[in-house]
């Protein structure tokens, strides 16, 4: 625990700078915009509770995903990565047996650890998620207690990054240091993430997001038992590359598009249970292949290349994971535009069905392709349907391509990022 002038002092004196170059970026800019927004998050934190005098920072990343879309619900394979981007906190322990977490921009959550149960008024609020990863903890046998945290992200809501893993990620991260000696890994604090959204915040979802933000660098999951997954940090420098990774915020349609995700799963798992099995992972593809005959009529033909799709970028997303690990980037690239290509094509998430007209993600990955002439690639990001794409593009075209894609979809829309080598952390010299 630091007393908080002495907190600021060393921020300011760059004591922490050593952790801050390997989670942000060594440039003197980066680091003195980190100082300030260090600073500016203790200041919040002193304000807001004024009788804690001293406190510990954290940080947990935002992830892209890379390789393996839509595969991780049928237990398949992907590749990941965790960003630059992050939630930070300022975090005290305190001895009330009462949790309370004001993030920058929204009311304070407080949460009353003498009841882990999920409530209902807390469903897709970010209550449930602290809520669900104290009850998670102290189910598995870990310590769990009260705590003061102020945080501040600049990890973007709606860019497929993860903003939610992100915070849960930061919420067992520091629950773990404090009461448990940082006892926990990485995957089981993931884990313990994912039960948190699903069984308290109300939100079906795999593993990926959770597991990249926690494991940090360049994650390949394998998901065939989920309760087991096979995670490799594959250790490739991608600074050295050449390459810079950019997030293109198309600006689409934040309408409810739920209807559009829960049928990827649901179709695909339509085609599992065809060949008695729960999931496309335990299917074998050349029995498949060989009765796609017979399932038409069974199935939608949706359903159909849906699998397709699943079979596709299940084995590219374990070649990927490969070319890093030899360090052969432009087998990379070309696996990345044969993934991004198979989720157009086959799996259809680029624009939603009940919505046509609505295409921001196909005319972005068109101006990209002009600007990148194939030097790079891209492809569309996360979940799909809206939102954004990303793109590997050659450092000296970086200027063009940021300006080329912000005229078509505003100011800001495009952001390059850095592949972050750590997970979620507490920030010490």
């Amino acid at each position: 625990m630091y007393p908080l002038d002495t907190l600021k002092e060393m921020i300011r004196a760059g004591r922490f700078d050593s952790v801050f170059s390997t989670i942000y970026a060594n440039d003197p800019e980066v680091l003195e915009a980190q100082h300030q927004r260090y600073l500016e998050a203790v200041d919040a934190f002193h304000e807001i509770f004024p009788d804690a005098k001293e406190a510990l920072l954290f940080s947990a990343p935002g992830r892209t995903e890379v390789g393996g879309n839509h595969t991780d619900h049928q237990h398949g394979a992907v590749l990941a990565a965790a960003v630059n981007l992050d939630v930070i906190a300022v975090m005290c322990p305190n001895d009330s047996g009462v949790i309370r977490v004001k993030s920058k921009g929204f009311p304070m959550d407080t949460v009353d650890l003498a009841v882990l149960t999920p409530q209902e008024e807390e469903l897709g609020h970010s209550p449930a998620l602290i809520r669900g990863v104290a009850a998670r903890m102290k189910e598995l046998g870990c310590g769990i207690g009260g705590f003061d945290a102020y945080t501040t992200s600049n990890v973007l809501k709606g860019s497929g990054l993860s903003s939610s893993a992100a915070f849960e990620n930061l919420i067992g991260t520091m629950l773990n240091a404090v009461y448990n000696e940082n006892k926990l890994n990485a995957v089981e604090i993931a884990q313990i993430s994912q039960y948190a959204e699903v069984h308290f915040f109300g939100k079906a979802c795999g593993l990926m997001d959770q597991m990249a933000s926690s494991v940090g660098g360049f994650s390949s999951m394998d998901f065939r038992d989920p309760s087991k997954p096979v995670i490799k940090k594959i250790d490739f420098d991608f600074a050295s590359c050449g390459y810079s990774l950019c997030i293109v915020d198309t600006k689409g349609n934040h309408a409810d598009l739920t209807p559009e995700y829960v049928a990827v799963p649901v179709e695909m798992k339509s085609v599992a249970a065809q060949f008695g099995k729960e999931v496309l992972r335990d299917v074998d593809p050349e029995e498949f292949y060989a009765k796609i005959g017979d399932l038409r009529g069974k199935v939608s033909d949706r359903a159909i290349v849906r699998a397709m799709h699943f079979f596709n970028d299940n084995q590219t997303a374990l070649d990927e994971a490969k070319a890093l690990q030899e360090g052969d980037f432009e087998t990379f690239k070309a696996l990345i535009q044969a993934s991004g290509n198979s989720s157009f094509k086959y799996l259809q998430n680029v624009f939603p069905a009940s919505h046509p007209e609505e295409q921001g993600l196909s005319v972005g990955l068109g101006v990209s392709e002009r600007v990148l002439k194939g030097r790079g690639v891209c492809r569309v990001h996360g979940g799909g349907f809206a939102g954004t794409i990303q793109a590997f593009v050659p450092n000296d075209l970086v200027d063009t391509y940021r300006e080329t894609l912000n005229g078509v979809f505003g100011e800001g829309s495009c952001y390059v990022l850095k592949i972050r080598p750590l997970g979620g952390i507490q920030i010490t010299e």
